[in-house]
């Protein structure tokens, strides 16, 4: 096991709180008195954990999942209860608020998760609200220019983020009063803390697929939307802007989510010393990628603003190193901006209010930014100078109609040490979804060394042509910082979804955090 762990340093001043935590994990907590939400909760709180092995050390609990499927679950149809945060991240000793709406339950209350391992439940609970009341609110209509759906539904209730609350990727789970659920996820950032790992979770991506609400009438995402007859069509109907001022969709579990939680339960179980943050953090400048080891993308990060980028490549010169560890990264350029109008600022502080994100594609764009229109990057300016394997050494190449092997390459590399793989050697399974190759009509990395790490044939749906090619690879720039790219979605699932583990897959991520962080593996 790596030996990767880190102390947690606070202030003397983040023990002004004393300690307030559910005692027991999950149990369900009766419905009493009700709370206002006049000002922010904030909650008492404890010496906080030394390193990320201390913190998942608590009891665990799996109270967190929101399935779909269950009968208690809210849908966006019936709408029983749903709601969304202020912000996709928030520092330590600032204001999250929390958006509910609830159609026929007089009250409800929220509990706070941090994911994690925990003992293989995925989640510790920090903390339950008071008794809430209840409020419906109607669904927006779309803006008939950009199609964005954006709520102005009043705050809840407001929690005051302790000091000794880790960083995380968090979930507030909304229970009514009869029962039924819904989740929103958001970010504890540390970003005064140099962790080696810094976890980058993708809500630019996570609002893009968001087609809330699926209601069989409004609904809009980057992709899709209603038409009037309740189908659902494709570009024709779609949004060219959308807002983070929304539920998500069902449950409130974003699309492609497990990828990132599949990561995090490896990574915490593993030890590692990370913080997290949320790709609006690259965009505003909230988290500085340059004073970790690496940054890690685990999980699908399709939509890039313009800043996103650039804070990319800062670090990659500034010799930090980056990791995606799926594919159809960096796609499309977005435009970040804030919403016409808010209700409420307080998480904001002196930060700019992002909370709409642009993507016209091929529709003209009405106000393109200093990069340009919001396309694909690799269409944004000619010879397909900005095409994003000028960060990556790979890019997006195609749909895998179905999972093949992943087929080893270079087995010599470090990054294959200690697997057993010899060149040719098939993982099972391990393309799936999108895959990533070389482009030889694009870029490549200016001062650099490419090394191709599998090459695996996969059939597109889209073309009956001969097999396309996967590729996984890693770059080296001049000044040792590497950039991997797994080119497959699967790569984290194998980390710890029962139904994709590959040891040899693991011992290459351990590899890839050891060489990373400077430990030889």
């Amino acid at each position: 096991m790596l030996k990767l762990l880190g102390l947690l340093g606070v202030s003397t001043a983040a023990v002004a709180f004393g300690y307030r935590e559910d005692l027991t994990p999950g149990a369900p907590k009766p419905f009493a008195q009700e709370s206002s939400n006049d000002r922010p909760f904030e909650p008492q709180v404890s010496f906080p954990p030394r390193s990320v092995r201390e913190e998942n050390g608590h009891a665990g609990s799996d109270r967190w999942l929101s399935d779909p499927r269950a009968p208690l679950t809210s849908s966006d149809r019936a709408r029983q209860i749903q709601g969304y945060a202020s912000a996709t991240s928030i520092g330590q000793g600032d204001v999250i608020d929390f958006h509910v709406s609830a159609r026929s339950s007089r009250t409800f209350r929220i509990s706070i998760f941090r994911l994690g391992h925990y003992g293989g439940k995925g989640a510790r609970l920090r903390l339950t609200s008071p008794v809430l009341r209840a409020q419906h609110h109607r669904t927006p209509e779309a803006d008939p220019d950009t199609g964005s759906i954006a709520c102005e539904w009043p705050a809840s209730w407001s929690l005051r983020i302790p000091f000794g609350w880790m960083s995380g990727l968090y979930q507030a789970v909304f229970t009514a009063d009869d029962g039924f659920r819904a989740a929103t996820p958001f970010v504890v950032r540390e970003a005064e803390r140099a962790s080696d790992l810094l976890v980058v979770l993708p809500f630019t991506t996570y609002q893009a697929y968001n087609m809330w609400p699926k209601d069989r009438r409004s609904g809009k995402n980057l992709y899709r939307g209603y038409r009037p007859d309740g189908t659902i069509g494709g570009a024709d109907s779609r949004a060219y802007e959308v807002s983070f001022d929304r539920p998500y969709s069902g449950a409130g579990i974003p699309s492609w989510f497990h990828l990132d939680t599949s990561f995090i339960d490896w990574a915490e179980r593993s030890g590692l010393d990370v913080t997290y943050a949320s790709s609006l953090d690259l965009h505003d400048g909230s988290v500085d990628t340059t004073q970790y080891r690496a940054v890690f993308f685990p999980g699908h990060d399709e939509y890039w603003s313009a800043d996103m980028l650039d804070s990319a490549r800062k670090s990659v010169a500034a010799g930090t190193h980056l990791a995606f560890l799926t594919s159809n990264n960096v796609y499309f350029h977005v435009r970040l901006k804030p919403s016409p109008s808010r209700r409420n600022e307080r998480t904001a502080g002196t930060r700019p209010t992002t909370r709409t994100m642009a993507c016209y594609k091929s529709k003209t764009d009405p106000a393109p930014d200093r990069a340009g229109r919001t396309s694909r990057w690799r269409e944004v300016e000619p010879g397909r100078r900005r095409a994003e394997q000028g960060l990556l050494g790979i890019q997006f190449n195609g749909i895998v109609a179905k999972p093949v092997p992943l087929v080893v390459k270079e087995s010599g590399h470090w990054l294959w040490a200690g697997t057993g793989v010899r060149d040719g050697d098939e993982l099972p399974g391990m393309v799936g979804v999108e895959a990533d190759r070389l482009d030889p009509t694009a870029p490549t990395p200016v001062g650099s060394r490419l090394t191709l790490l599998a090459e695996s044939p996969y059939q597109d749906p889209r073309t009956v042509a001969a097999p396309a090619i996967q590729h996984t690879a890693v770059t080296e720039y001049r000044n040792g910082a590497l950039v991997f790219v797994a080119g497959t979605f699967h790569w984290p699932l194998a980390l710890t979804a029962p139904e994709h583990l590959n040891e040899k897959i693991q011992k290459a991520t351990e590899n890839l955090v050891a060489r990373m962080v400077r430990e030889q593996p």
